[in-house]
C-alpha cells in the first residue's frame, strides 16, 4: 500500500472527552489520506468491480457550543475506488463556509440540534430553524459524474470530486437556484433520465418546496408544497412518473417553538401523509393520501403497479421513545438514534391514485433501517433490499440483512462484537444480469483491531461473508450514508488508462 498524509485539520476536541458520539467507534479523525493499491488481507478484489463507493459522515472538529449531538460533526467524504483488481482509498473534510469559518475562528460558531439557535455566536447560518453550521455532513449522490453532499435540516449542496474527495465548490444549478432555503439531504437521482429530484423544507410558509434539476445541470421545476406548519421530513421517493413526499407527525412542538424550543414531538393521534405529485406537476396537482401514524427516516423504493404507487420505507413503532431509565445516561439522551429504540422495521404502502385509499403491511419483523438497492431499478419493480442491523440501544451498525421482497425471506450478516459498518451501497458487477448480480461495500471500524476496513460481499450470498477486505491507513469513524457510482458514469474514469491516473493526484 502507498500511503501519504496530505492534510491534517488542527481539532480542539478535549483529550479526555466522554462523548460517546465522539469517542470509540466515532472517534473523529483529524487527518486527510491518499492510499493507492490498498493491501488485501482477505480474499480478493473482484475485477468485475469497477466505480466508487463514497460514504459521507459526521466528523466533529471542535467541541459544540453546549451540547454534542451526533449530527451536528463536520462533513468527512471518504472514497474507496475500484478497478482491474486494484483500489485506492481518499478522504477529505468538506470545506463548507462553516468549516472555513470555525476553522479561522478555532472554535464552533453555530447552534447544533440539541441547542437554541439563540445560542449561535453567528446571526447567519443555515438549516430550517437558520443559525445552524452548513456541515453539508449528512448524505452523498452522484450527478453528472459529481458527487455531491447535503445537510439533514436544509443547507448548501456542495460540489465534491469523487476520486480525490476534494470540495470543488457549491452547487448552483448553472446560477438558477433560490439558497434561501438550501436543500434537504436525500435528493434523489434518476440514471434513467439524468434528472435529480429534491425537497427543501422551512419554518416559513409554504413550509417545503419540491424542484428538478435536469440532465443539463438547470433547475427545470421548482414548486410549492404547502403543509399545515413547520414539518421535519427527511427523505422522498420516486416513480417513473411521481414524486412521493410527506408530511409525517413528528414535528417540532408548537408551543415550544414559541420559546424557540425545537422539541419534536410524535403527534400520535395524527394520521402520516403522503404527497403524490407529477414529476413536473404543479402545487394544485397534489394528491394526499392519509395512513397510519409514523415517522419515517429513510424509504427504499417506490414503483408504479395498475392504479398504486407501491412505497417501502422503514416504519416506526415507536417514534419518540420513552425515557424508561435503561441503560445509562448517553443510552437514555440519545435513544432517539438506537434502530431497536424506534422500533424501525420494513413496511409497505399502497397508495391507489383511483380511490385514494391506502393499505399498508409490515414486511419483516427485523429491526432494519438505511436501506440501499440496485440502483438499476430505482423508481421501477424491484425485488432486494439491503439494509443494516443496528448494536441495540446505539447508533451503530452491526450488520446487514438481505430483504427478499418476493419471497419474504432474509440473510444476515454480522460484523461480529465490536465491530460497525457504513450504510451498505450495492455495486452491480461489469455486465450484470441479475438485480443481485453484483457486490455489497461497507467501511467498518473494528475496535478488536483498531483499524478500519473496506469490506465486499457478494449481494447474491451475503451470508458467506466478505470475498475481500481491504485495509484502510487508519482506523475511520463510524458512519452512515454511501453511494455507489459505476466507472461507466465517470467521465474522467472511461479516458483513464487506470485508477490512479483517473484520481489524477
Amino acid at each position: 500500500m502507498d500511503v501519504d498524509v496530505v492534510g491534517r485539520i488542527l481539532s480542539t476536541l478535549p483529550a479526555d472527552d466522554d462523548h460517546p458520539y465522539r469517542t470509540g467507534p466515532w472517534q473523529p479523525q483529524t487527518t486527510e489520506w491518499q492510499a493507492d493499491d490498498l493491501e488485501v488481507v482477505e480474499g480478493e478484489i473482484p475485477t468485475d468491480l469497477d466505480g466508487v463507493y463514497l460514504r459521507n459522515t459526521e466528523n466533529p472538529v471542535h467541541p459544540s457550543l453546549k451540547n454534542y449531538h451526533p449530527f451536528d460533526g463536520d462533513g468527512m467524504l471518504h472514497v474507496v475506488g475500484f478497478r482491474d483488481g486494484t483500489a485506492f482509498y481518499r478522504n477529505r473534510f468538506i470545506r463548507t463556509d462553516g468549516f472555513v469559518e470555525e476553522q479561522e475562528a478555532g472554535q464552533a460558531l453555530w447552534a447544533g440540534i440539541a441547542e437554541r439557535p439563540s445560542l449561535a455566536l453567528r446571526e447567519d447560518g443555515w438549516g430550517a430553524r437558520r443559525r445552524m453550521k452548513d456541515a453539508s455532513s449528512t448524505d452523498v449522490v452522484v450527478h453528472r459524474g459529481t458527487a455531491l453532499t447535503s445537510f439533514y435540516q436544509c443547507g448548501d449542496l456542495y460540489r465534491v470530486d469523487p476520486y480525490s474527495a476534494e470540495t470543488l465548490g457549491k452547487e448552483g444549478f448553472n446560477g438558477k437556484f433560490p439558497f434561501e432555503w438550501g436543500v434537504s439531504a436525500h435528493p434523489k437521482i434518476d440514471d434513467k433520465t439524468g434528472e435529480m429530484l429534491f425537497f427543501n423544507y422551512s419554518k416559513e410558509a409554504p413550509y417545503m418546496k419540491y424542484g428538478v434539476v435536469d440532465a443539463n445541470n438547470d433547475l427545470a421545476h421548482y414548486v410549492d408544497i404547502p403543509l399545515p406548519g413547520p414539518r421535519l421530513p427527511h427523505d422522498m421517493a420516486f416513480t417513473e412518473n411521481y414524486a412521493i413526499l410527506n408530511d409525517f407527525p413528528v414535528f417540532w412542538d408548537p408551543e415550544a417553538l414559541k420559546s424557540d424550543a425545537h422539541i419534536s414531538r410524535w403527534h400520535r393521534d395524527m394520521p402520516s401523509r403522503f404527497a403524490v405529485i407529477p414529476r413536473r406537476g404543479q402545487s394544485s396537482d397534489i394528491r394526499w393520501f392519509e395512513a397510519e401514524s409514523t415517522y419515517v427516516l429513510h424509504f427504499v423504493n417506490a414503483y408504479e403497479e395498475g392504479d398504486e404507487i407501491v412505497l417501502d420505507g422503514f416504519f416506526q413503532g415507536d417514534p419518540e421513545p420513552a425515557d424508561n431509565g435503561m441503560g445509562n445516561k448517553w443510552e437514555r439522551s440519545f435513544r432517539f438514534l438506537a434502530l431497536d429504540r424506534m422500533q424501525a422495521r420494513l413496511h409497505r404502502w399502497r397508495l391507489n391514485l383511483t380511490t385514494g385509499l391506502v393499505t399498508e403491511e409490515q414486511r419483516s419483523d427485523s429491526i432494519t433501517e438505511f436501506g440501499m438497492m440496485n440502483g438499476d431499478y430505482t423508481g421501477g419493480k424491484y425485488r432486494y433490499a439491503y439494509a443494516a442491523t443496528g448494536k441495540p440501544g446505539w447508533f451503530l451498525f452491526d450488520g446487514l440483512m438481505k430483504h427478499d421482497l418476493q419471497t419474504g425471506s432474509e440473510e444476515h450478516f454480522s460484523f461480529g462484537d465490536g465491530v460497525y459498518g457504513s450504510e451498505t451501497a450495492m455495486a452491480p458487477r461489469v455486465g450484470s444480469t441479475a438485480e443481485d448480480d453484483g457486490y455489497l461495500i461497507t467501511l467498518t471500524t473494528d475496535m478488536n483491531q483498531d483499524a478500519s476496513f473496506a469490506v465486499v460481499l457478494d449481494a447474491s450470498r451475503v451470508g458467506d461473508g466478505p470475498v475481500c477486505k481491504l485495509k484502510l491507513p487508519e482506523r475511520i469513524s463510524s458512519g452512515t450514508h454511501s453511494t455507489w457510482a459505476a466507472g461507466s458514469e465517470l467521465r474522467r474514469w472511461q479516458t483513464a488508462d487506470t485508477a490512479a491516473s483517473a484520481v489524477g493526484l
